[in-house]
C-alpha cells in the first residue's frame, strides 16, 4: 500500500505522511442529498460496509470521545460507555464534535482531530488487513491498517457495536 492523490491533504493525510505511515486515498463524489455517509462511501467505492468504518463522537461523562465502527453496525452506547470505564454515554452534541474535531459532520475523521479524545475502535476491526475511515472531509476515505489507526489515536479496542445497521 503506497501513497495516492497526497495532493488532496487534510489535517489526517498531513498526520499519516508526517509518521510515514502506509495509506492509500480513496476520493469519491458525495452527493449532498445523502445522509448515511459511511454507507455512501462503502456503496460508492465498492468496498464491504464490514471495511469502511464510521467516526462517531461521544459524550462520556461530560466529556468527549471517539467511537469507531463499521458503516454496517451501530455503536452500542453501553459498550463504549463500559469500554472508558463509564456507566453511561451518549451521542455528542453535531456542533461540540465539529468544533472538538476541526471537522465537519460526515467528515470527522479519527486522524488528525483538532483536540485529541479518548478512542474506542471497534474490535471487530483487528481481523481486517486494512479499513477505512473518513480522510478529513466528506468524499475521501482513508485506507491503511488497523494497527496503525491504534497508535496513532491511541485508541483502545473493544466490541462497541451491536447487529443492527445504522
Amino acid at each position: 500500500m503506497g501513497r495516492k492523490n497526497a495532493s488532496q491533504g487534510t489535517p489526517a493525510t498531513a498526520v499519516l505522511a508526517a509518521v510515514g505511515v502506509s495509506f492509500v486515498l480513496h476520493p469519491y463524489s458525495h452527493d449532498s442529498s445523502v445522509a448515511s455517509y459511511g454507507a455512501e462511501a462503502a456503496e460508492v467505492l465498492g468496498i464491504h460496509p464490514s471495511k469502511v468504518f464510521k467516526t462517531l463522537m461521544v459524550e462520556v461523562e461530560g466529556r468527549l470521545a471517539v467511537g469507531i465502527v463499521p458503516v454496517s453496525v451501530t455503536l452500542d452506547l453501553k459498550a463504549f460507555a463500559a469500554a472508558l470505564g463509564a456507566k453511561k454515554a451518549a451521542m455528542a452534541d453535531p456542533a461540540a464534535a465539529q468544533r472538538r474535531t476541526g471537522y465537519v459532520l460526515g467528515g470527522i475523521s479519527p486522524l488528525g482531530q483538532r483536540l485529541p479524545s479518548p478512542t474506542v475502535l471497534d474490535r471487530s476491526a483487528l481481523v481486517l488487513e486494512t479499513l477505512l475511515v473518513s480522510g478529513g472531509r466528506r468524499g475521501l476515505d482513508i485506507e491503511l491498517a488497523p494497527a496503525d489507526l491504534i497508535r496513532l489515536t491511541d485508541a483502545l479496542t473493544a466490541r462497541i457495536s451491536s447487529l443492527s445497521a445504522s
